[in-house]
């Protein structure tokens, strides 16, 4: 987050002496944009993501084990139990969000729930409430807000270079600068959302296994997903951060620089580090 803030303020401050125009008429215009972004964002991706994925609220008659699974680890974690639904899609993966534990979902795929038996199921739904309790929903959700906001001053500095008919710059050297970061920056923003992504599922993976007292249990479950070869139906670029495994298999690469665009980590790595507690 801090990286973040360092980031943007760079960004305000070069495009600002770039264009010759005060820095607070740059900000202003930006915060604005990104205030209506994020106050959408803040109250309504988490039905976004419901829509376009597909899923559909449940009752505990649909499917009792998977909702009495949720029901009883949000008493041992402390959490009121959220809003649980299900994607029919044999693809087997899972995924929460919502903007804080009050207004958190859990969903699961039908083919998770036909795969995994009780403890991996467990592991499972204990991750993605690890997810809700450690607030990675939220804080994915600034993150994404964060990129959001720089991909845009970072188009609205191009478009005015480009097509505006002042040409009177403020800097030469600064508007050299300022084309290289509004081609850069959104790249290097969307690695760090990444890697912040990556992290956070580490954290619930240790977290889902603190709360099961069973760190097999998660480790079994992930072992099926990396055999399992199901192509999704719902998922999409936009969404696989959410998931417990990236839903795409294109993208389990194995060489460090194309590893920086993942949005989860490797696998096996999991796997190891569940079974090394």
């Amino acid at each position: 987050m801090f990286l973040f803030v360092v980031f943007i303020t760079t960004l305000v401050y070069v495009f600002s002496k770039a264009l010759g125009i005060g820095n607070l008429t740059l900000v202003g215009i930006a915060l604005i944009i990104s205030g209506i972004m994020s106050i959408g964002s803040y109250y309504y991706s988490d039905k976004l993501v419901l829509a376009t994925s597909g899923a559909r609220q449940i009752k505990k008659a649909d499917y009792p084990n998977y909702y009495r699974t949720v029901e009883n680890l949000c008493i041992a974690a402390g959490l009121p139990t959220p809003r649980v639904y299900v994607i029919d899609d044999p693809s087997p993966n899972a995924f929460a969000t919502g903007r804080d534990p009050k207004h958190a979902v859990v969903c699961a795929t039908t083919g998770i729930l036909s795969v995994m038996n009780e403890t991996e199921l467990e592991g499972v739904i204990a991750h993605e409430l690890s997810h809700i309790k450690n607030f990675d929903i939220r804080l994915m959700g600034v993150v994404a807000i964060l990129v959001g906001f720089i991909a845009i001053i970072s188009d609205f500095f191009i478009r005015i270079t480009f097509f505006s008919n002042n040409r009177d710059r403020g800097n030469g050297i600064f508007l050299v600068i300022g084309l290289i970061f509004a081609i850069l920056s959104p790249i290097v923003a969307i690695l760090i959302q990444l890697a912040v992504s990556r992290k956070r599922e580490y954290l619930a993976d240790a977290s889902g296994a603190l709360l099961t007292r069973y760190p097999e249990g998660l480790a079994s479950a992930l072992e099926k997903l990396e055999k399992d070869k199901t192509p999704p139906r719902f998922a999409s670029n936009a969404t696989a951060h959410l998931y417990i495994e990236n839903p795409f298999e294109n993208k389990k690469v194995k060489n460090f620089f194309t590893s920086l665009f993942n949005t989860h980590p490797p696998l096996e790595e999991r796997i190891r580090i569940l079974r090394s507690m």
